[in-house]
């Protein structure tokens, strides 16, 4: 494959995953100075699930039909202007309204940066490009922070936001140097958008669903790992600060052994990607995943937390490589775009109800206890899973794509 535009691609996802970083984090120190209030923060990592509630039913009958390329131009523009407006504002009220419309924006775009990539990167090499994009995620992970906290020591969080803001519009002009990828007549359906269609798209993605069994399953059991892990991470500082009694600052370092752990999971599946089975990814990635989150529970100090961190991000990327790479490889892409939309209404609904939950739970009762139980449940998902993607008769879903 020729490796030019993939790697423009993930220079794009590079820029834009580091901002996002320093966006969160100067976002949360503004939204607590002009509040106090830890609720007021938690708000935040509400309003993205409730942004995906509001968009999702909708959002992949346009994806589908539009040209991907253009539309995540717009939608990078659109989310840079509205976060270059942040600092101006005064008003909570106003603040959050802008974060939801760019949670909107984020919403619809992950899903058509995904479609994008499908078409643009071809089967046999999706392994070893996501695998690369993981690394890529995993160094924005330890370099945002760190860029934060020199933005911050140099300017204020106010300039961090607008960083981001910048580095939106470079990834907009990456994108705009990568290759349209529907070219062929056909590639863009010029329909009348609707109430109508949008049903007919819900039943054509129920239909599918139907008839792909296997492949809706895996997608469905995958997000649920997504609520497990959110619902947990949500408790992930206080049981650090509270439970184990670690300064803001060791707890940062605990942050960056996970980003390491990531990393090193990233560097492996890119080494290994033609001798690695999806499965084998699948299966070990959802059962040491949440090992490394027991760990975590029942640790005492720093050296048993650091081991449960690295341990869940490691395999946390042989899990998040071997499903991206299923799902590109058993989902058409011609209906990506509505079915990632449709399913991530279910995702995003669990979220809110399990981080409510785990949150409620945490305050009432203890943390450990409740961290415990929590990721003893994430390890029977874990077991069920391996379960399901270890049946012989569905190997065919799993195998390497041969050039």
């Amino acid at each position: 494959m020729e490796w030019k535009n993939p790697l423009l691609l993930l220079f794009g996802i590079g820029i834009s995953n580091v901002g996002a970083w320093v966006y969160l984090i100067a976002l949360n120190l503004i939204i607590l100075d002009m509040t106090g209030s830890p609720l007021a923060i938690s708000i935040l990592y509400i309003l993205l699930p409730i942004a995906t509630l509001f968009t999702n039913f909708w959002s992949g009958t346009f994806i589908d039909r539009l040209n991907k390329r253009n539309l995540m131009i717009f939608l990078d523009l659109i989310r840079a202007l509205f976060i270059f407006t942040l600092p101006f504002l005064n008003s909570l009220f106003l603040i959050y309204l802008v974060i939801f419309l760019i949670n909107i924006a984020s919403s619809i775009f992950e899903p058509t940066s995904m479609v994008y990539m499908t078409k643009l990167i071809p089967k046999t090499d999706r392994q070893r490009f996501n695998a690369m994009r993981n690394f890529i995620n995993s160094c924005g992970f330890i370099l945002g922070p760190s860029i934060a906290g020199f933005l911050f020591i140099f300017g204020s969080p106010y300039l961090a936001i607008q960083m981001n803001s910048i580095a939106l519009f470079l990834s907009a002009i990456v994108i705009l140097l990568l290759p349209n990828v529907e070219i062929r007549k056909g590639d863009i359906i010029s329909e009348k958008i609707n109430l109508a269609l949008i049903y007919n798209d819900w039943k054509s993605i129920l239909k599918f669903s139907h008839t792909n069994i296997h492949v809706t399953l895996v997608y469905i059991l995958f997000s649920i790992i997504t609520v497990f892990m959110t619902a947990l991470d949500s408790l992930e500082a206080a049981f650090a600060t509270e439970v184990l009694s670690l300064s803001e600052s060791t707890y940062g370092f605990l942050v960056s052994i996970a980003g390491v752990g990531i990393i090193g999971g990233s560097l492996v599946n890119a080494v290994f990607a033609n001798k690695l089975k999806l499965n084998i990814l699948i299966g070990l990635g959802a059962f040491f995943t949440p090992i490394g989150y027991l760990i975590f529970a029942f640790s005492d100090d720093f050296i048993g937390a650091s081991i449960g961190f690295f341990t869940l991000t490691f395999f946390l990327s042989f899990a998040n490589i071997g499903f991206l790479t299923f799902y590109q490889n058993n989902v058409p892409v011609d209906i990506m775009g509505r079915f990632s939309s449709v399913f991530g209404i279910l995702e995003a609904s669990l979220i809110v109800l399990f981080t409510v939950t785990i949150g409620l739970s945490a305050e009432l009762f203890e943390i450990r206890p409740i961290y415990i139980i929590g990721s003893f449940a994430f390890l029977v998902l874990g077991l069920i899973i391996n379960f399901i993607v270890s049946d012989k008769s569905k190997r065919n879903y799993y195998e390497h794509v041969k050039e």
